[in-house]
């Protein structure tokens, strides 16, 4: 096995179902996994958890929960009611963490301030069950461009800061084509590892950032074809405390055309030039 590297399910996701997802790390020597709740849900948890353990794979994550805001009390929550459910498959699957993608403003609304309340409010009401269940939130920033429709939470700084205001059981998922573009990632980073509990770091996602960009969602770039410093994020992760896995996560149309089995000697070959 190559260590440190991880395969999220999304990278291929086209073609790959969860168990080919599974075979194909332990047939390229790749340790990690992340699998996405779609193809997790469609194999079932029970089965998947056991076939992961018997190709000897770490579970770096788990994607998704959040998505808080909704425009009435209903929806607000089905959202903590799915959030729960996410939670049980986290721990059921001893995955390292939960990726949070927290939501975007409800439909129709122009209340950020309000959406992000609802976030905060949904992280406090589903806290109690992740931390009885040792499950770390992590909530995930995204590039601001997503803030109508994916996620109020745009930077680390205001990831760390609900985690100051809530305590132990969250933690940070840092994905470089979401924060390289901050200029205040470095001091962040080294924020984020000044915990007294250990670094808030839960996880590291990369891919990289083209130029030109033709979708803002679905043209990611695979790890050394763009812009972004992976090595010196992951430099600045690493000294903030971080210890675990690079989990590449491409939602790109590019990549999703070829052969799954091209994708990941590819992953492989830039994990171990990098």
């Amino acid at each position: 096995m190559v260590a440190g590297l991880s395969l999220n399910t999304v990278t291929v996701k086209e073609k790959w179902g969860l168990a080919d997802c599974i075979e194909g790390c332990a047939r390229h020597a790749i340790p990690g996994i992340s699998p996405w709740r779609d193809v997790l849900q469609a194999m079932g948890v029970t089965a998947a958890a056991r076939h992961i353990r018997d190709a000897g794979l770490t579970v770096t994550g788990l994607c998704r929960g959040g998505m808080f805001p909704a425009p009435d009390a209903a929806g607000r929550a089905a959202a903590l009611d799915d959030n729960r459910r996410a939670i049980d498959e986290a721990h059921r699957l001893g995955a390292a963490c939960l990726v949070m993608v927290c939501g975007g403003l409800p439909p129709g609304s122009r209340d950020l301030p309000g959406a992000r309340a609802m976030v905060r409010d949904g992280l406090a009401a589903i806290l109690p069950e992740a931390l009885a269940a040792g499950v770390t939130l992590a909530l995930e920033p995204l590039h601001p461009m997503t803030c109508a429709d994916r996620s109020v939470l745009s930077t680390i700084a205001q990831a760390l800061d609900l985690c100051d205001d809530l305590g132990p059981g969250l933690g940070v998922a840092l994905d470089c084509y979401h924060v390289w573009w901050d200029p205040e990632v470095a001091a962040q980073i080294e924020r984020a590892g000044k915990s007294g509990a250990g670094t808030r770091i839960a996880a590291f996602h990369a891919c990289d950032w083209l130029v030109p960009t033709t979708d803002l969602v679905f043209d990611r770039g695979m790890p050394g074809d763009g812009v972004i410093d992976i090595a010196g994020l992951r430099a600045m992760v690493d000294a903030a405390g971080y210890a675990g896995f690079t989990e590449v996560e491409l939602l790109s149309r590019r990549w999703w055309a070829e052969d799954p089995d091209h994708v990941l000697a590819t992953i492989l070959a830039r994990h171990k030039a990098s």
